[in-house]
């Protein structure tokens, strides 16, 4: 009988838009740099024991946590923008339908710019997607948001259609549903069941994950280009040589007896990792 110990949630993060080719190891690496990481999880299928695209960290202090929610969220990771903030529940998102279409984008938009711009109209539960060329890796001209409710989506269109972003007039709108029938989200029915779930249900229910909007530090910098591996707040994170091998992880506290800020000594990943 294995002891299960309950995870410190105020000291957890959600960490959301995984490349598949992440691994625990890397994402432990990564996320050490903002603390002494306790655990590090990443959830998988029952069935085909595929990833899931999202993981948690948990750290020894609510601090550290918060922390890596201001420094981490949004930076690249294989090419790909972690949405990272406070975890409440080990679940993902529910899609409430408050998706919107962001059209006539300057090449000079990223998912930061427009992150940054759209999250003041409310909570968004995935990270902006920004549509690019596989060939040149260069912007197509159009992103996808959602958000948690329909009343930020509505407020955001309302605000945003029409108006101009980096010099370019961008078109916001809800976008169409993928069964190619040309119905767009945003419909009443879905508006209906987004109000009788947020009537019976926990409003924390309806978006569990997606607690905090981050705050970016005054030097936060997001110099990077498409399809590349992760890159942020300078300096760089590097990863070491044989990374993807567990064995060939090199852990930041040379001494493994060497104490956290907090005063508890960091041991590193634990022997035999379940994950």
């Amino acid at each position: 009988m294995s002891l299960q110990v309950e995870r410190n949630q105020e000291a957890t993060v959600y960490i959301g838009n995984l490349d598949e080719r992440v691994t625990v190891p890397l994402l432990w690496e990564l996320m050490v740099q903002a603390g002494p990481v306790v655990n590090v999880h990443i959830p998988k299928d029952r069935v085909t024991q595929m990833m899931q695209g999202y993981g948690f960290c948990e750290f020894q202090t609510e601090e550290d946590a918060s922390y890596a929610v201001n420094t981490m969220n949004m930076v690249k990771l294989f090419g790909k923008p972690l949405r990272i903030n406070k975890a409440l529940a080990d679940k993902k998102p529910v899609d409430t339908g408050a998706n919107l279409f962001i059209s006539n984008l300057d090449p000079s938009v990223d998912e930061k710019m427009l992150y940054d711009t759209f999250s003041s109209f409310g909570p968004i539960v995935l990270t902006p997607r920004i549509a690019y060329d596989p060939d040149t890796g260069n912007s197509r001209g159009f992103a996808f948001i959602s958000f948690g409710n329909f009343e930020a989506s509505d407020a955001a269109i309302e605000a945003m259609d029409g108006q101009y972003l980096a010099n370019k007039k961008i078109s916001v709108n809800y976008a169409l549903k993928k069964d190619g029938k040309g119905e767009r989200y945003g419909s009443a029915a879905e508006r209906l069941l987004a109000a009788q779930a947020k009537k019976n249900k926990d409003p924390n229910e309806l978006n569990p994950v997606l607690q905090t909007q981050a705050a970016y530090p005054p030097n936060f910098s997001y110099p990077y280009p498409p399809n590349q591996g992760f890159t942020g707040s300078q300096p760089a994170y590097q990863a070491p040589t044989g990374f993807e091998n567990p064995q060939a992880v090199q852990n930041p506290y040379s001494n493994p007896y060497q104490s956290s800020q907090s005063g508890v000594p960091y041991m590193g990943p634990p022997q035999g990792h379940p994950y």
